[in-house]
């Protein structure tokens, strides 16, 4: 496998699928005291409101939505 001009090399298909890397996915160097390189997959930040669906999922009784209407709902979701 060669580095083009532009630095890029090509990540082989079952290595992606083996590290879970979809298109897109964010990565990070590490590189070793001996020259060898590791490429970790990041954790994608979640936003708040996957968070805010995050925290609910499962669960359609969720304490802080009891007598909560549609309007204050998406009011939350939104922040």
């Amino acid at each position: 496998m060669k580095i083009t001009s532009k630095g890029q090399v090509t990540i082989p298909q079952a290595v992606r699928e083996q590290a879970g890397l979809l298109p897109h996915s964010e990565v990070e160097f590490d590189v070793r005291s001996n020259g060898e390189v590791v490429i970790r997959r990041m954790s994608t930040p979640v936003s708040p409101i996957r968070a805010a669906f995050q925290k609910v999922r499962g669960s359609a009784t969720a304490q802080e939505f009891k007598g909560m209407g549609t309007d204050e709902f998406m009011r939350f979701l939104r922040g």
